[in-house]
């Protein structure tokens, strides 16, 4: 028998079932499962509650044509926010309209509406765009705390990774007090970690506790590929209802402030002067001149002459001027403060009453 025909003859014989008879495919019968655990059914209450509070945001730039020099625009960018309260304010991380033309907001309903830039803040990383939307398409999210989180606590992370929207990831709080750096350079402290799932398009959606409330923005991830790596960060919630607010009654971020300029960390080891802000100016007519702080200098023969260091600001250390500045964001224009200053090898404590930075 040829080998052809042996192949022939075995593709028949398994068409036909071995038999002639024809083969039985019914649906497979479905099996019963039980109740929802009591973890499964959070998961999904906080998503049904909080999604609705969730939006899409995709800015455009205006880019010509260098032939034709006509206009057009062209999506930039993608990322998430959510909505503050029922006035229409939106906050999201300040990049992801960073360098856009123009901003849209996209409901849980799927309707859109263009975003007008209320103000923003660079060094945190935060900005709050508004819509002109109807009261009952803006449900404002629950705002919670996170001064008392602890490391495991579960979180919920709901964004757009990918343009992919109201996608929910879940996690835990993995570490707290870390230090990443905003899009101005400067430090952003008190960081929350988390492994919830952040992916670009996460940006500017909220990080919310068990109970659904919000308790950071995420902002960041560390991945050397740029997708999801298991570490992410978000801007504790307490900064940010410290900052929003003034963003939508100022438009802007106006910090507190001496009125000093700091020098360089090498200069300080060079002088032989302990950590802090060593300073190099002190501005005329200041909080810090009225409070009789004095800068580094030379004399006309060029020698130092010592000026004063900045140590702790109400009792709290200050390392450096980064540190100086978060401090001082934390409190009004007009608020005095207590400095412990260092020259020539003798601290004194001197009150100042804040300027404003503008």
């Amino acid at each position: 028998m040829s080998q052809r025909l042996l192949i022939l003859l075995l593709a028949a014989l398994f068409s036909t079932g071995g038999a002639g008879a024809q083969t039985k495919a019914q649906p497979r019968a479905t099996t019963a499962r039980g109740a929802l655990d009591a973890e499964e059914l959070n998961n999904i209450g906080v998503f049904k509650r909080v999604s609705p509070s969730v939006v899409h945001i995709t800015t455009l730039s205006v880019q010509r044509d260098f032939f034709s020099l006509r206009t057009s625009e062209q999506p930039s960018g993608t990322g998430t926010g959510f909505i503050w309260d029922d006035a229409g304010h939106v906050v999201t991380n300040f990049h992801v309209i960073q360098g856009g033309d123009r901003a849209t907001v996209t409901l849980n309903d799927q309707s859109s509406f263009p975003a007008k830039l209320v103000g923003a803040y660079p060094d945190r990383d935060i900005a709050v765009l508004r819509i002109e939307a109807p009261h009952e398409k803006l449900p404002a999210i629950a705002v919670g705390a996170s001064r008392d989180l602890q490391v495991g606590q579960k979180v919920y992370a709901i964004g757009n990774p990918f343009g992919l929207d109201q996608t929910l990831t879940t996690g835990i709080v993995s570490a707290l007090n870390r230090e990443i750096e905003s899009v101005t350079r400067r430090t952003i402290k008190g960081a929350i970690q988390t492994d919830a799932a952040i992916n670009p398009g996460n940006s500017g959606g909220p990080l919310l506790d068990s109970a659904g409330r919000l308790i950071g923005v995420n902002t960041a991830i560390y991945s050397p590929s740029g997708a999801s790596a298991g570490i992410g960060f978000a801007i504790p919630v307490d900064e940010v209802n410290r900052i929003v607010p003034r963003l939508i009654r100022d438009g802007r971020f106006i910090r507190p402030a001496l009125g000093v300029t700091a020098g360089p960390e090498n200069l300080a080891k060079a002088l032989g002067a302990p950590k802090g802000v060593l300073l190099v100016n002190v501005a005329d007519a200041s909080p810090a001149a009225a409070a009789g702080l004095k800068p580094f200098g030379r004399d006309r023969s060029g020698r130092i002459v010592q000026g004063d260091v900045i140590t702790s600001v109400d009792g709290q250390a200050v390392a450096d001027l980064d540190d100086m500045l978060s401090l001082l964001e934390t409190r009004q224009i007009g608020e005095k403060v207590t400095l412990t200053v260092w020259r020539a090898g003798q601290t004194r404590k001197v009150v100042a009453t804040l300027g404003s930075s503008d």
